[in-house]
């Protein structure tokens, strides 16, 4: 699950990480209050959407008086904010973060992450932080410095040396930057976060270290453990199928393609839209129903894959284990009956009952194209997209 920055800093300073004075807003109006009670100009005016690349892409903009604060807000609230993570669609935005303006001296880049390859925390560091920490790491990746901790000894002072050495921090700023290191490093194992991100994190004229941007995501198998953050949920930034398809059990992605599909299991289903792509289309989403999927769970899920519109085709593909062929059948017809299905459906399944499930489908009356192998299933999913 992803936050909106200004929430990030809320939690940020539970932690004493040093962020810049700011509120939310959420009308221009409340972006003047936010700037008076900033008392000092110039100030920032940040779009909130689950994205980076903001500041590219026009959302992030310097005021230097009321009345172009009040302009920009105006500008900002409202506007579809594109960037490299928003994709051509972008994003609209309700709600900016106003900060008070720094005197910026020098800017980094500071994340930490879980690293599954070492089962351990990984902390990356470099002193090209800013807008292009993406280019860094693709061109110059000798920029970075990584610093691995076992979670079970927790941050250690030599961590913390190492990456303060490692970013030539001054002597003026390093105990500020330990107290920041090790503070979100706290954070981000205390909530379960797979990312905290802070790009930039700046040394101020006055050798002050501040966190002047924020990004966390969360695990969300451990949301249960943090009630608090479940609350900072912002449906609005997601997609909205997905939003409706989490209310069910139903694991959903929405993708760019033409073919929607159904699998019970996150291998199978990887392996399923490998083959839609083989046969010529492009998947229009990941779903995977999972090994204990119920009819209502397929009804559901069945239902969703429908009403996106780029969908011309559906293809079903089962091994039967957990879930057995005959329920997964049993809530195609189902949800068929309920649906105004405009767009073929093919149905490939293996495993537990597997015959009693294609006698369901037979029996159904309904226009289901059946598939007895990987094979026969990627010919006819082709077949659905040139003809």
């Amino acid at each position: 699950m992803k936050i909106h920055e200004y929430q990030a800093k809320e939690l940020f300073r539970k932690y004493n990480i040093a962020v810049p004075k700011g509120r939310v807003a959420f009308t221009p109006d409340e972006a003047i209050l936010s700037a008076k009670e900033l008392s000092e100009y110039p100030v920032v005016i940040k779009a909130q959407i689950h994205a980076g690349g903001r500041g590219k892409g026009g959302g992030v903009k310097l005021a230097g008086s009321e009345a172009e604060a009040k302009k920009i807000a105006k500008q900002i609230i409202g506007m579809n904010l594109i960037t490299h993570q928003t994709g051509a669609e972008g994003r609209i935005v309700k709600k900016v973060l106003v900060e008070q303006g720094l005197n910026i001296e020098k800017e980094l880049y500071l994340s930490i992450l879980p690293d599954r390859a070492t089962g351990k925390n990984l902390i990356i560091a470099s002193e090209a932080g800013g807008m292009d920490i993406e280019t860094v790491a693709e061109e110059t990746p000798e920029k970075l410095i990584k610093i691995y901790v076992d979670p079970l000894m927790g941050i250690q002072p030599y961590h913390l040396r190492k990456a303060a050495f490692g970013l030539n921090i001054s002597a003026d700023c390093i105990k500020g930057f330990f107290a920041l290191l090790k503070g979100l490093y706290n954070l981000f194992a205390d909530y379960d976060c797979s990312l905290v991100e802070i790009n930039p994190l700046v040394i101020t004229k006055d050798n002050k270290v501040i966190a002047l941007d924020a990004k966390m995501d969360f695990d969300d198998n451990a949301l249960f453990r943090h009630k608090d953050i479940a609350e900072y949920r912002d449906i609005d930034e997601e997609d909205p199928l997905e939003v409706e398809a989490s209310k069910f059990g139903v694991n959903y992605i929405n993708l760019d393609g033409n073919i929607g599909n159904m699998v019970n299991g996150a291998g199978l289903a990887m392996a399923t839209m490998d083959i839609i792509k083989q046969a010529g289309a492009e998947p229009a989403n990941f779903l995977d129903a999972g090994g204990g999927a119920d009819a209502v769970m397929i009804e559901n899920g069945f239902r969703i894959i429908l009403k996106d519109p780029k969908v011309k085709g559906i293809l079903i593909n089962i091994f039967g284990g957990i879930l057995r062929c005959d329920v997964l059948a049993a809530g195609v017809v189902e949800a068929a009956k309920k649906t105004d299905i405009n767009v073929p459906v093919v149905v490939r399944m293996e495993g537990t009952n597997v015959e009693e499930g294609r006698k369901i489908l037979s029996d159904s009356g309904l226009a289901i194209i059946t598939a007895v192998d990987i094979k026969d299933a990627a010919q006819k999913v082709s077949a659905i997209v040139t003809g």
